[in-house]
């Protein structure tokens, strides 16, 4: 099973920019690129901040450019987001018996869970007891099954201290949580605005870069991160029997191609073939 996840869109309304550039432009890109290349995947999931400031506009801009995307969606809420007007523009999307955008996707013998960590008012990740509680019965109906956990904030800290301070702060009850449960195989989070990847305490976790803009990798600065316009990607999921595979995929990357043979000196192409 092929699936793709997104990040960090940061759309705004049409004919503003963010940092010099349209999102809106990237994202487009993102969506042809998907189209041209992965419409076998079984779902694509883009886990928050899906618009940079919650505008309903943005929200409406945002639906029209994953009209053309050939593989189904699901989206997830991050701290950029507002719940309200999410539900409004995008009233499809399942949430739970209170509201928050959380859900369970099953794909043959594998579990997707989707987490809404999005509190109004603070940047950093929350699950309030309710939610944790949602967790906690829907991993405990899921025994026996693989489950591959979503979210927008990342529960364990990855070393870049500029975005650390506002992981999800019930990292804890989390952890706690899943290893009671022990059927989480795979914990996927965006926020960080970078590809990283490891274990969090004996489970496999990574991060995504950005569709639009991403945060500097400067393990040292103890203040708010520095914002770049490095190369956007995604990551490409594979799913086996054996284990989970996560590719990151620079869809911009325009890099000459050299067939990889004796004596080859000129590129084949530039950029995807």
């Amino acid at each position: 099973m092929k699936l793709l996840h997104l990040s960090d869109l940061h759309i705004v309304p049409p004919g503003h920019t963010l940092f010099g550039a349209d999102p809106s432009n990237h994202l487009a890109s993102c969506v042809d690129d998907i189209n041209r290349h992965h419409t076998d995947a079984a779902l694509c999931v883009i886990t928050g901040d899906l618009t940079h400031d919650g505008d309903e506009a943005a929200y409406r801009q945002l639906a029209e450019l994953l009209r053309p995307l050939r593989v189904p969606v699901r989206l997830l809420l991050g701290n950029h987001d507002h719940r309200e007007t999410f539900r409004q523009v995008f009233p499809d999307m399942p949430v739970d018996a209170r509201g928050f955008v959380q859900s369970v996707h099953e794909i043959g013998d594998t579990a997707l869970v989707f987490l809404d960590t999005l509190t109004a008012g603070t940047h950093e990740g929350r699950l309030c007891a309710a939610r944790l509680q949602w967790l906690d019965d829907r991993l405990a109906a899921l025994a026996g099954r693989n489950v591959h956990l979503f979210s927008h904030h990342p529960a364990m800290e990855i070393g870049l201290d500029s975005m650390d301070w506002l992981r999800l702060r019930e990292g804890p009850q989390l952890l706690d949580l899943l290893r009671r449960h022990g059927n989480v195989r795979h914990v996927f989070s965006g926020h960080v605005h970078r590809p990283s990847a490891g274990t969090w305490h004996g489970m496999a976790f990574s991060t995504v870069r950005g569709t639009h803009h991403q945060h500097a990798l400067d393990l040292a600065l103890q203040g708010p991160a520095t914002t770049v316009m490095e190369p956007p990607g995604y990551a490409v999921v594979l799913v086996r029997e054996s284990g989970t595979v996560v590719h990151f995929h620079d869809f911009l990357d325009a890099s000459p191609r050299y067939p990889y043979v004796k004596g080859a000196d000129r590129p084949v192409s530039v950029g995807m073939a």
